[in-house]
């Protein structure tokens, strides 16, 4: 039963490869439906398991093998719970500092997902148009066909650009540069497609790195002031914010991160990664925030008081295609990505690692259930996932 449910969480939360997959529209379709399943998906009438949460974060530290801290906050009609576990620093050992301040790395797509929505919803944008027509100069004739839409679901073709590998010590040399984000987006047009505008779908960071660069476009000002405009102030997400092309600290209270690296002798050295340059994500994952403010975001972005109308769908609507590396149906949406619980609950959410942090978010369509986490995992750009997630998302979910 618990590989049953953490494939299921895994998928849809931890933006894998699907097992199930939403009524869906091509990629190219112009006006989306309404995802059918979700209307009728069953509501979570419980309350959340306080002592499997408790559980999932228990016994954090500096010995503990995936993790150093955890915050959490489960939230709904069903009821709240809130907790954190672990150490603020390994050196000192105070406790984790419950509200503190977390580098959210990809959550940071659902806030600019959301700009885009915003500017559709305002005519200055069409999803339709391929992005060329804003961008001239900017995306190459290659990709003159990529559209607004593609870009929001990854189903652009467009490929990665170039960086350090991917390997942590390679990041780890060139952790304090500075990238700018048009010269990503020039290196990555200038090759070949992975494939065919709309037939497939790779989750990629450059998408949403054309897609910062078309906000600042449209609205004529800084990402992350268009952000802040839009989003951060109105909500009052006072705690949230941008470090910066330049900025490598987190401002504000915080628990620092870690990464495990092997010893020679076979133990391990948990290294301090907290202070990064993370300008090579950018508008696809710079974001740095806290539990409390993610909540309200999700609250208020699933509540349709973020993108208006109909837009909100492109949020909860899958393309029809296959993810370019598994095979797979697809199950990342605009921003966000789906999930079918076992007991048939639909769930949509977004993860977000860089090292020493992983975050979530994750709901019920209608809200009945919401999850925030920070985890200060100790290897949270492996290629699985963290158990301590992993099970937080299972005691958040599961009845």
């Amino acid at each position: 039963m618990r590989t049953l449910i953490a494939a299921a969480l895994v998928v849809g939360i931890a933006s894998g490869p699907a097992v199930a997959h939403a009524a869906s529209v091509p990629a190219t379709a112009t006006a989306p439906a309404p995802v059918a399943s979700e209307r009728i998906a069953p509501l979570v009438s419980t309350p959340p398991n306080a002592a499997a949460l408790a559980a999932a974060i228990a016994g954090l530290g500096p010995r503990h093998k995936d993790a150093t801290a955890a915050l959490v906050r489960v939230g709904g009609t069903a009821g709240c719970w809130q907790g954190s576990s672990g150490v603020a620093d390994i050196r000192t050992r105070r406790d984790a500092v419950e509200q503190g301040r977390f580098r959210a790395g990809s959550v940071t797509k659902v806030f600019t997902a959301a700009v885009v929505l915003q500017l559709a919803a305002e005519g200055r944008v069409d999803l339709d148009d391929p992005v060329r027509r804003h961008l001239t100069g900017i995306v190459s004739d290659r990709y003159g066909e990529v559209t607004v839409r593609q870009l929001l679901n990854h189903t652009s073709g467009i490929p990665a650009a170039d960086g350090p590998g991917d390997s942590f010590e390679a990041q780890w040399e060139h952790r304090f540069d500075v990238t700018d984000p048009r010269a990503q987006v020039a290196n990555a047009v200038a090759k070949e497609r992975e494939f065919a505008p709309g037939s497939a779908q790779h989750y990629l960071n450059i998408n949403y790195t054309v897609l910062g660069v078309l906000i600042e476009k449209v609205t004529g000002t800084r990402y992350e002031e268009a952000v802040g405009a839009r989003i951060l102030r109105p909500l009052g997400l006072h705690g949230t914010s941008f470090p910066g092309r330049t900025g490598t600290r987190i401002q504000g209270p915080h628990n620092r991160g870690y990464q495990a690296i092997p010893t020679a002798d076979g133990s391990r050295e948990l290294r301090d990664v907290t202070e990064w340059n993370s300008s090579d994500r950018w508008a696809a994952g710079d974001i740095v925030s806290t539990t409390a403010d993610l909540e309200r975001f999700t609250v208020a972005l699933f509540g349709g008081r973020v993108v208006p109308g109909g837009r909100l769908e492109e949020m909860f609507t899958v393309p029809d295609v296959k993810d370019f590396t598994s095979g797979k149906p697809a199950v990342m949406t605009a921003g966000l990505s789906r999930t079918v619980l076992p007991d048939g609950t639909v769930a949509w959410g977004k993860t977000g690692g860089r090292h020493g942090y992983s975050t979530a978010i994750g709901a019920t369509r209608d809200l009945s259930r919401t999850l925030v986490y920070s985890v200060n995992a100790t290897d949270a750009k492996g290629q699985d996932m963290n158990p301590v997630a992993l099970g937080v998302i299972m005691a958040a979910f599961t009845k």
